[in-house]
């Protein structure tokens, strides 16, 4: 039976963050799950190895998403899907030499520390990879702003019916926009004090920011068919925690809440692959890096990342990295 044909009907899971207020945590996510081109992590949030030191969720945070990470020293190149909301990423510590590329594209590097920060609203998947270059830790704020807080404050701004364009920025410099970072993350570390006032005046005052300054001169945006990031990460977390189970896209499109047929199309779009796929790719990294960092059998780790045949799994991993599990284990 091939890989995406698989059938279960296993139970639901619960979200994996609870509503209503700040979350102060220090996750380990030294595990990479989701994949790349030859994959290696777990989705924007879900899938890039590292520590969340901090997370915001809850009344306060409706219009932002926010979390802070430590990240690893080295990173190999991973998918970064395409999501409806515009992202950025702030350097907080640390320095290093950070390369992005289209798929199938050339590597642009860009060297970046504290204070430098990246703006996409990407309407495609891309990759990215960095290798630290400082002594201090490389810790990063990724920040989502949500569409309707976007769409409001660019109709006040600008006028118009569609949502802009916003460009891209990779390691560019903004000290108005360090400074509302800087704030956001003061409330962010507040063990739930933050004001919802102040996170919400702040949010609008980031908007209104960044639709000054970093509108694309291609002014519309027609993302009426991007997958909200909120359901993508949801996606992405089911299929981190069912990564062992047979692939079952009835359930993981209930867990997102949106239709099959709706859900595989917009997942697609977002990463470029389809859902099973993207397990696919997800079981393949984790073996990696069983493989590289655990003395577990072969067997054990087809096991584990949902192989229970031997021989498919290392047709599978064959396939997706071109070296049998032992070569890999080895080289």
């Amino acid at each position: 039976m091939e890989e995406s044909e698989e059938i279960s009907r296993g139970p639901l899971s619960k979200g994996a963050l609870s509503k209503g207020r700040t979350l102060q945590v220090s996750q380990d996510r030294e595990e990479a799950a989701a994949p790349p081109e030859r994959t290696s992590p777990l989705g924007l949030e879900q899938y890039i190895a590292g520590r969340t030191l901090v997370s915001g969720d809850g009344p306060a945070w409706k219009d932002l998403f926010v979390q802070v990470y430590s990240r690893r020293d080295r990173q190999e190149a991973f998918l970064v899907p395409a999501v409806a909301e515009p992202l950025i990423v702030w350097v907080m510590s640390g320095e290093a030499n950070v390369e992005e590329r289209e798929l199938g594209g050339d590597w642009i590097s860009n060297i970046v520390s504290v204070g430098d920060f990246f703006l996409t609203r990407s309407p495609t998947p891309y990759e990215m990879r960095w290798r630290s270059t400082g002594t201090a830790p490389f810790q990063v704020m990724h920040l989502y702003l949500s569409v309707p807080l976007f769409e409001r404050v660019a109709k006040e701004v600008l006028g118009g019916d569609g949502p802009p364009a916003l460009l891209d920025v990779s390691g560019g410099k903004d000290e108005q926009l360090s400074h509302l970072l800087a704030l956001i993350h003061q409330e962010l570390a507040a063990e739930g004090k933050g004001s919802q006032l102040f996170v919400q005046g702040l949010a609008q005052s980031l908007t209104v920011h960044l639709i000054r300054n970093y509108v694309s001169e291609d002014r519309q945006d027609n993302r009426q068919t991007a997958l909200p990031g909120f359901r993508l990460r949801r996606a992405m977390a089911y299929l981190e925690e069912h990564l062992a189970d047979p692939f079952n896209l009835a359930q993981l499109a209930v867990a997102v809440g949106m239709s099959e047929f709706h859900f595989s199309r917009l997942f697609k779009k977002a990463t470029g692959l389809s859902p099973s796929r993207y397990l696919i790719r997800q079981r393949v990294a984790k073996a990696q890096q069983l493989l590289q960092e655990t003395d577990t059998s072969i067997i054990e780790i087809g096991l584990s990342v949902g192989y229970s045949s031997p021989s498919h799994f290392a047709q599978v991993f064959r396939r997706e990295t071109g070296l049998a599990p032992s070569h890999y284990r080895r080289g």
